[in-house]
C-alpha cells in the first residue's frame, strides 16, 4: 500500500452542511460523491454500504464495507473508516481542526508522509465537530501496541516522523501555515495543567518511586518550564508535531515494518503543537518502550531520525543540537503522565500512567536531564 497522502478534493470548511455529525447521514449516494471527488471512483456508483459502528476516547467511529455497482470503475476502495468527532469536550476544553489539516493541509506535499489515504474531511467551527473518512488498513495493520517494539521499528518511525517534521522546520516554513513557536504563557499553561496530579501522586505512590524521584519531580516542575521557554529563542529544530506518538496512535503491519502510519492528531487547545520535533520520538521511546530497549535503541534512532531530516533538506541543526534538544524534551515524559491525575488518582489508567512515569524519570537519570535545567552539560 501507497503511504502517500491524498488530498481530499472538495473539502468545503466551515459548511455545517458538508458535516457528518450522524451515522444516518452516511448513504450510498454520499459516499458515491466523495469518493468521485477525490478520485477513486471514476465511474458507476457506490450499491451498497455495511456499517460498523465503534468508539474511540474522544470520538464515535465507523468501519464502512463496500460494494459497487457492475459498472463502477477506480480505485473502488472496499473498506473505509468514518471518524466522527465533537471538538466541544466540556470544562472550557476542546479540539480545534487540527486532525482535518493533518490530513488534507499540512502534509499533503510531503513524499513518504506515514498518513493513511484520505477521501473525505470536513470541519465546522459553528457546529465545533469534524469528520475525516480514511482508509481501513485494519485487515493488515495493528496498533503498535500489539506488537513488541524492535529496533526496525524504531528506524521506521524516525524516518516518518522525519517525513513529517522536514515539511515545516524552522521559523519561516512555521510562518508560512501561521504556526508560531508557542510563548511562554502558553508553555506555562501546558504545565500549569498537569501539575496537581503532583501530589495526588507523590501522597499515594512514593513507595512505587525511587527515594529520590519526588524531590526531582518537584523540582522538575519549578525549573524545567524555564528551560524549555529559553529554547524557543531559537526556531531551529521547531516544527508540526503530533504531539501524541503513543503506540495506540501508530499503526504497524502484521507482518514487517513498513508502512506504518501516525494517526489521532488531536491536540487539545493547551497542547504543544509547534514544537521540538524530536519531542515525538520522545513520546514513543520513553513513554511507550520498556526501558532496556530504549536505552539499547535510542541513540541508534536519533541517528536514523537526524539523517533523514539532512535528506529532506534541514540544514544547519547538528547531531549534537539533536541529542541536546532530546534531553530537554525527555522530562516532558513526566508532565504527560503525572497530567493522567490532575484531577485525582486515575484508578483507571494506572498501570499506564505509573509506567510511564516510572520510565521517564528513568531517563532523567539516564541521561542525566537535572543538568539540563541546572546549567550543566
Amino acid at each position: 500500500m501507497d503511504a502517500l497522502p491524498a488530498g481530499c478534493d472538495g473539502l468545503v470548511k466551515g459548511d455545517a452542511a458538508m458535516v457528518i455529525t450522524n451515522l444516518d447521514q452516511v448513504s450510498t449516494a454520499w459516499l458515491t460523491d466523495v469518493l468521485s471527488r477525490s478520485g477513486a471512483l471514476t465511474r458507476g456508483a457506490v450499491a451498497e454500504c455495511d456499517m460498523n459502528a465503534g468508539r474511540g476516547n474522544w470520538s464515535r467511529n465507523c468501519a464502512l464495507h463496500l460494494r459497487y455497482a457492475p459498472d463502477a470503475l477506480g480505485e473502488r476502495p472496499a473498506r473505509l473508516f468514518l471518524k466522527l468527532v465533537n471538538t466541544d469536550l466540556g470544562d472550557g476544553e476542546f479540539f480545534g481542526p487540527s486532525e482535518v489539516d493533518y490530513y488534507t493541509r499540512d502534509y499533503v506535499d510531503a513524499p513518504g508522509a506515514p498518513l493513511l489515504r484520505c477521501y473525505d474531511a470536513a470541519w465546522s467551527p459553528a457546529l465545533q465537530r469534524y469528520h475525516v473518512l480514511l482508509d481501513d488498513v485494519s485487515a493488515t495493520h495493528v496498533n503498535a501496541s500489539a506488537k513488541e517494539p524492535t529496533l526496525a521499528y524504531g528506524l521506521a518511525l524516525a524516518e516518518g516522523l522525519a517525513a513529517l517534521h522536514a515539511r515545516w522546520w524552522g521559523g519561516e516554513r512555521l510562518a508560512q501555515v501561521n504556526a508560531p513557536i508557542h510563548s511562554a504563557d502558553h508553555i506555562r499553561r501546558f504545565v500549569a495543567i498537569a501539575e496537581p496530579g503532583v501530589d495526588h501522586i507523590l501522597r499515594r505512590f512514593s513507595s512505587e518511586l525511587q527515594p529520590h524521584w519526588p524531590d526531582l519531580v518537584r523540582e522538575l516542575f519549578a525549573r524545567h518550564p524555564q528551560a524549555l521557554i529559553e529554547r524557543t529563542s531559537d526556531p531551529e529544530g521547531f516544527t508540526l508535531i503530533h504531539g501524541d506518538t503513543g503506540e495506540q496512535n501508530i499503526l504497524v503491519p502484521r507482518q514487517g515494518e513498513h508502512p506504518l502510519y501516525i494517526i489521532d492528531r488531536q491536540p487539545f487547545d493547551w497542547s504543544l503543537t509547534t514544537w521540538l520535533g524530536v519531542y515525538d520520538l520522545v513520546y514513543a521511546m520513553v513513554l511507550d518502550w520498556p526501558t532496556d530497549l530504549r536505552r539499547q535503541w535510542e541513540m541508534p534512532v536519533l541517528e536514523r531520525y537526524h539523517a533523514r531530516l539532512v535528506e529532506r533538506g534541514v540544514q544547519g541543526y547538528t547531531w549534537q543540537r539533536l541529542v541536546e534538544d532530546y534531553r530537554l524534551c525527555v522530562p516532558m515524559g513526566v508532565y504527560v503522565a503525572v497530567e493522567y491525575c490532575r484531577g485525582g488518582i486515575n484508578e483507571r489508567w494506572i498501570s499506564a500512567w505509573l509506567t510511564m512515569l516510572q520510565r521517564s524519570l528513568t531517563a532523567c537519570d539516564d541521561l542525566d536531564c537535572r543538568a539540563v535545567w541546572q546549567g550543566g552539560a
